[in-house]
């Protein structure tokens, strides 16, 4: 490596993209494109820097193997900036294992973050956290290591476990200012903000209020029976039951929980839950099928009993029973809880993160484009959709996993 490649090198790494740039912008050499690519993916130019990272794959020539792996790598990383959660997830496998053949395990461990990343931002924690375990941050330099501690600060949100996520946060912090990088430390004083934002909105009874996410876990290991409309589960610590494929045994049990202690009456629930404004014999039928569906699913939990008017539910231990809500409902509160990262996101992509098919995202954001609350850039396959920096967008803390496929 000759010196002023070296120097650029430096200058990515101490976080100063113009300076490395400067030094690399005369020239077309295969680690100068590769230095170029970088730069311009950290100043946010990232379709100019893909392109450069895969001309520079190319010079270097298949006995660069290495150089070609860390290419490809830095791809993905654009990649899943991108939101292009499809790509990134392909050349990262086999770079890792180019990488720490050749002993490079430095970029084999920022290769392994990504791929972690990647699992996390489509909901699949259980493997993401598997991932994680597999990797040393102690043996990671400053940079690497604020990132391996953002990544866990990130589960452990995601898992609600408020503390673990404010320890992981402060080594991200120490790790982020051993660096030196401005924008790392941005990024992890942006997540910090997160714990004390409004989460959800709880309601018992007469009783409504915001929670922050450490006011969530304390609520969801009170052992109230709480009925979590952000996630579609029915809980009373220890025990919870998860509805989120059954949605009409969950609208039954919210209606339910909302007008605790008292009943509901029969012809409110089929019109709230069915969706009929004339309710017949065979929706009063299907009523009590679902009841009796919902009786079953909350055996040890809850009763639903019938009263002269209707139905009510009765906490089985006599707890309280409080209702978890998104702090702000609107449609398709799922999708704009996504794009809320600020980053603009492909249907595709949209899709893959919610468990959903591409043509049901695709509905959803042509009705929330309509009503302005999200937007499109580009065209074809090349388009990207992103929420205008608006208050009131829903939490992707309580999103539920999208379900598993056997």
């Amino acid at each position: 490596m000759d010196a002023v490649i070296a120097a650029a090198g430096r200058a990515l790494a101490a976080g100063d993209a113009l300076g490395a740039l400067k030094r690399v912008a005369l020239r077309d050499d295969a680690p100068a494109l590769a230095v170029r690519g970088l730069a311009l993916a950290r100043l946010g130019d990232l379709a100019r820097a893909k392109g450069l990272l895969r001309a520079a794959a190319r010079a270097f020539g298949p006995r660069a193997a290495v150089e070609r792996a860390r290419c490809a790598v830095a791809e993905a990383e654009i990649a899943l900036v991108s939101r292009d959660l499809g790509a990134a997830a392909r050349p990262l496998e086999a770079a890792i294992a180019v990488l720490e053949r050749y002993g490079d395990h430095a970029n084999a461990a920022h290769a392994r973050h990504l791929v972690v990343r990647r699992l996390v931002l489509i909901g699949r924690l259980d493997q993401a956290e598997r991932a994680l375990e597999a990797l040393d941050p102690g043996t990671l330099p400053p940079a690497l290591r604020a990132a391996h501690e953002h990544v866990v600060a990130g589960l452990a949100l995601r898992r609600l476990r408020t503390r673990a996520a404010h320890a992981a946060l402060a080594r991200a912090r120490a790790a982020a200012r051993e660096a030196g990088i401005a924008s790392l430390q941005a990024e992890i004083d942006a997540t910090a903000r997160l714990l004390e934002r409004p989460a959800a909105r709880m309601v018992a009874g007469d009783d409504e209020r915001m929670l922050r996410l450490a006011e969530v876990e304390a609520l969801l290991g009170s052992g109230s029976l709480v009925v979590d409309a952000c996630r579609c589960i029915v809980r009373a610590a220890p025990n919870s039951v998860p509805l989120a494929r059954r949605p009409v045994l969950f609208a039954l049990a919210r209606e339910l929980a909302q007008a605790w202690p008292g009943d509901v009456a029969r012809g409110d629930l089929v019109a709230r839950v069915f969706r009929t404004r004339h309710g017949d014999d065979s929706h009063r039928a299907r009523l009590r099928v679902e009841m009796g569906r919902l009786r079953a699913a909350l055996r040890g939990l809850a009763e639903v009993v019938a009263t002269k008017a209707g139905f009510r539910m009765t906490p089985v231990r006599g707890h309280v029973v409080q209702v978890l809500l998104p702090p702000f409902e609107t449609a398709h509160a799922d999708v704009l809880a996504r794009l809320a990262d600020g980053e603009s996101w492909s249907s595709s992509a949209l899709a893959l993160a919610l468990g959903v098919s591409p043509r049901t995202v695709q509905r959803a954001l042509d009705a929330l484009a309509r009503d302005g609350r999200v937007q499109a850039i580009g065209i074809g396959r090349a388009r990207r959709w992103m929420m205008p920096a608006v208050p009131g967008f829903p939490t992707g803390l309580l999103l539920a996993e999208p379900p598993a496929r056997g």
